[in-house]
C-alpha cells in the first residue's frame, strides 16, 4: 500500500468509527433528548471539520483534480460523482442541524442514517475503485509528491486540530457507551 493512499485510507477508518458512533444514537430518542442531541450535535462537527475540511478538501483539490487531469473517463465518471457526493453530504449535515433546531429527533435520525450509509457506499467506493486507480495513474515519485501536498494541507488546517477531532470522536463514542 502506498504511504500517500494510506493516509486517506486511515482517514476513512477514522470517519466509520464516527459513523458507527451515529448509528447508534438512536435509542436516546425519547430516553435523554438533551443527551441525543449533544451527541449529534458533536458528530455533526466532526463530519463537517474531519471529514469535510480535511478529508474531503484533500481529495477535491489535490487527489482528484489530478486523476481527471490524467484520465478523462474517471474525470466525468466516478470522479465527477465523488464531487456531488461531497455537496450532497454537506446539504445533508445542514438537514440534521435544522432538524435538530427544531427538536425533530426522529428526522434528524432518519437523515443521519441516510447519510451515514451514503457517507459508507462513498468510501467504500473510493477504498475499492478509486484510490486503486490512483495507484495505476501515478508513478511512486508522483504518489509522493501528492503526500507531501496532503501534509502541506493539514498542515495548514492545523495537524494538532486535526488530531483533536480524532479523540473528539473517540471521546463521543465514549461518551456514547457510558451513557447507555
Amino acid at each position: 500500500m502506498n504511504k500517500t493512499l494510506q493516509v486517506l485510507y486511515d482517514e476513512h477508518a477514522v470517519i466509520v468509527n464516527a459513523i458507527d458512533t451515529a448509528r447508534n444514537t438512536g435509542s436516546l430518542i425519547d430516553k435523554d433528548n438533551s443527551f441525543y442531541e449533544k451527541i449529534i450535535r458533536g458528530l455533526i462537527r466532526f463530519f463537517r471539520l474531519y471529514a469535510d475540511q480535511y478529508h474531503h478538501h484533500k481529495e477535491e483539490i489535490i487527489l482528484f483534480p489530478d486523476m481527471a487531469s490524467r484520465n478523462e473517463i474517471l474525470g466525468s465518471g466516478v470522479i465527477h460523482e465523488m464531487f456531488q457526493n461531497h455537496e450532497d453530504f454537506r446539504e445533508m449535515i445542514r438537514n440534521i442541524e435544522l432538524n435538530l433546531d427544531q427538536k425533530k429527533y426522529h428526522d434528524a435520525q432518519k437523515q443521519l442514517n441516510q447519510y451515514t450509509e451514503a457517507l459508507l457506499d462513498h468510501i467504500a467506493v473510493e477504498n475499492d475503485e478509486l484510490f486503486l486507480s490512483a495507484e495505476t495513474l501515478f508513478n511512486d515519485k508522483e504518489l509522493e509528491q501528492i503526500g507531501f501536498r496532503f501534509s502541506d494541507c493539514d498542515r495548514e488546517l492545523g495537524d494538532q486540530k486535526k488530531q483533536e477531532l480524532v479523540d473528539f470522536a473517540d471521546s463521543l463514542r465514549k461518551e456514547l457507551l457510558l451513557g447507555e
